[in-house]
């Protein structure tokens, strides 16, 4: 697959994938990049803004296989990967593989279940793999965990520990849609429909697993200039030493930030980065990766704030 043809192929599914989900481009464009560039997401936002629906999209439009989890309190790790049950009849045991063995996997409302369950995907996000009883098993390529979560501030729910954060390439963050965006969702969803079932019956189906297979590899050979990869470099490390943050922004970050430039590179139709990929990114790849200091939360400082004031102080490259 050539350059062209990847750039054309994402750009219709972003259309595609628009039909459904109104007033949230921005939300689809972040979404789409971390898929070009093999990562995982995690969807965060208030009740009934679209955020199940947006995967359940994704998922009507791609050819592979796609699971949903609806994580509660009572979801164990097992019911995730997957385990080993005894048949009677042949006197071993056998394994069952659990929902996670799939291409899509939506891990709906993942902080309404507790750490250990949440803990379980923590091997197969990194490694591409479950051990069941001792045994690796891969999973189908291509893999991607699309997670929703309401804000952690909600009752009953369970905040993501640091190493699962660390796992998504990017936190999307979902906000209200602006009044005619609202407007045309009301007058869209109400006109000849029965009740709020998210339909996405009417979207067509434009990927393959294996078209998704080679838009990564497209992305992962676009251009990426030094003076651009020391850009994403220092401004991966100045969150580190940034006062006011209590944890900055470990390697496998700058690696999260360089990768997700390429894939924006060649949804904007580009073979090769620019600045402002990377910076465009950096919200969405290190909010969840930064911890601020209690001085600054009680200020009422935000990630995206003090990543954005962090960016006016580090030079871009400018050729």
């Amino acid at each position: 697959m050539d350059k062209q043809r990847a750039t054309d192929l994402a750009q219709g599914l972003h259309r595609e994938i628009a039909k459904a989900l109104i007033g949230q481009d921005e939300v689809i464009r972040q979404v789409l990049i971390c898929l070009l560039a093999a990562g995982h997401v995690l969807i965060e936002g208030v009740p009934g803004l679209g955020k199940t629906l947006l995967v359940r999209a994704l998922a009507r439009c791609f050819g592979g296989e796609s699971c949903r989890i609806q994580f509660t309190p009572d979801l164990m790790p097992t019911d995730v990967t997957g385990h080993a049950v005894f048949n009677m009849q042949s006197g071993e045991f056998e394994v069952r593989k659990g929902p996670v063995f799939t291409n899509l996997l939506l891990a709906d409302e993942i902080n309404r279940a507790p750490a250990k369950t949440q803990a379980a995907l923590l091997e197969v996000m990194q490694e591409r793999q479950v051990t069941i009883e001792g045994r690796p098993f891969a999973v189908a390529e291509p893999f991607m965990v699309l997670a929703t979560q309401n804000p952690i501030e909600q009752d009953g729910t369970y905040p993501l520990p640091e190493a699962e954060l660390d796992r998504f390439m990017m936190k999307v963050l979902i906000e209200y849609p602006d009044e005619p965006a609202e407007f045309n969702l009301v007058r869209e969803r109400t006109l000849d429909k029965i009740g709020d079932r998210l339909d996405v019956e009417d979207l067509q189906q434009l990927l393959s697993a294996q078209d998704v297979l080679d838009l990564q590899v497209v992305c992962a050979k676009v251009t990426v200039d030094d003076a651009v990869l020391d850009y994403a470099v220092r401004v991966c490390r100045q969150t580190r030493v940034e006062s006011g943050l209590l944890l900055g922004a470990g390697p496998r970050a700058t690696l999260a930030l360089v990768r997700s430039a390429r894939a924006r590179a060649v949804l904007e139709d580009r073979d090769f980065v620019i600045p402002d990929d990377v910076k465009s990114m950096v919200p969405a790849v290190l909010r969840h990766r930064i911890q601020l200091s209690p001085e600054l939360e009680i200020e009422g400082a935000s990630p995206d704030r003090v990543l954005v004031d962090l960016l006016e102080r580090i030079e871009a490259p400018r050729t």
